[in-house]
């Protein structure tokens, strides 16, 4: 792979990984609830889904889905619930924010909700989306040379794209403890709630009439 198509990878997929979509909002809102520590777990579930979609879509399972609409639809049908489930749970939450991370003079981190399911979590988060798979298929063949070997191309690829987007992860989780020391009214609270789940809704709106 030359250094000119690597570095239009990485230039792209800086901005593609910034862009404010599901994964990231999740992310957002785990750093707001739990702390920036516990928020890792998360982190590593959303990261988990994107490695499993790149590694389907490098089997064939994006050529499968394309092949066959009825799959897609199920896949399709299935992220758009549990988004918009995400959104109306968002909405009603009524659960207090942590207004600093766990340590001297800090509030105890919500309990109950432990490491598996915050990773739990940003994996379905991730997984809900099908347009992962699309974008996986149709985005990272472009900068893989069919001359030379695909193996050490795509390895550099996956690596590279891993990086950026945990560097994203971890400026939208240390956004949302920032914002958490804003938000210190019960009626700020709520309100940031209630557009965290019209968010949700509206990416499972927008997911509703997506082909690829």
């Amino acid at each position: 792979m030359s250094l000119q198509t690597w570095w239009i990878f990485v230039c792209a997929v800086f901005l593609i990984c910034g862009t404010p979509g599901p994964n990231m909002l999740h992310i957002l809102t785990r750093s707001l609830r739990f702390g920036f520590r516990r928020t890792l777990a998360a982190m590593a579930g959303c990261m988990s889904a994107i490695l499993i979609a790149v590694s389907a879509s490098a089997a064939g399972l994006s050529a499968v889905l394309a092949a066959s609409p009825l799959v897609f639809d199920v896949l399709k049908y299935a992220g758009v619930a549990y988004l918009i489930y995400l959104g109306i749970k968002a909405w009603r939450d009524t659960s207090p924010v942590l207004i600093a991370e766990p340590g001297a003079d800090a509030a105890p981190p919500t309990t109950g909700t432990s490491a598996f399911a915050l990773y739990r979590g940003g994996l379905l988060v991730g997984l809900s989306n099908p347009k992962l798979l699309v974008f996986a298929a149709a985005f990272f063949p472009q900068f893989i040379d069919k001359h030379a070997p695909q193996g050490p191309q795509f390895a550099i690829l996956v690596a590279t794209f891993v990086v950026l987007e945990s560097f994203w992860y971890c400026t939208y989780a240390l956004g949302g403890r920032k914002l958490a020391r804003l938000l210190t009214r019960a009626t700020w609270q709520r309100a940031f709630s209630r557009l965290t789940g019209v968010l949700f809704m509206g990416f499972g709106a927008a997911l509703l009439g997506y082909r690829p």
